[in-house]
């Protein structure tokens, strides 16, 4: 990728990435939750209050981070870190497809305890399972002292 060196992304900057994306989340989404179901919204047990909460929690969130995904390879808390997602097999751009997949994914990988998210800790490309299922690594420039990425040449 332009000679630039890269490594994995390890565990804990990616859980440091993930608040600052889930704070930003929520400084958008709470407020209109709010506005639109008043603050008693959030003194409630049920899951989902009607169509504006999924829309509002569910769609919204997802819809920006794929967006950001695909003209970014990364959202604002991977950008912090420098770090972006880039295919596992070239280090190229991954498709949309791709992203819509590790998006999903990250809902497979959650369910079982965070164990999918958590495997990041203990696999050597630092993938979780969303990205396994897509096919996706998440890199940054290479810090001095660790072991560069390696995609194959001219790819």
């Amino acid at each position: 990728m332009n000679g630039e060196e890269l490594e994995y992304v390890g565990f804990w900057a990616r859980v440091g990435a993930s608040i600052i994306d889930t704070l930003l989340v929520m400084v958008i989404c709470m407020p209109l939750v709010t506005w639109i179901y008043g603050p008693d919204y959030f003194l409630t047990a049920e899951f989902i209050r009607g169509p504006a909460d999924f829309l509002v929690n569910w769609i919204l969130p997802a819809i920006a981070i794929v967006l950001f995904w695909m003209y970014r390879q990364a959202t604002p808390g991977k950008m912090v870190i420098s770090a972006r997602i880039v295919d596992a097999r070239t280090g190229g751009k991954p498709t949309t497809g791709q992203f819509v997949v590790r998006y999903l994914g990250y809902y497979v990988s959650t369910i079982p305890f965070l164990l999918g998210l958590i495997w990041v800790a203990f696999d050597p490309q630092k993938q979780g399972w969303h990205d396994k299922l897509a096919g996706t690594v998440v890199v940054r420039p290479k810090l001095r002292g660790t072991q560069a990425v390696k995609f194959p040449a001219g790819a």
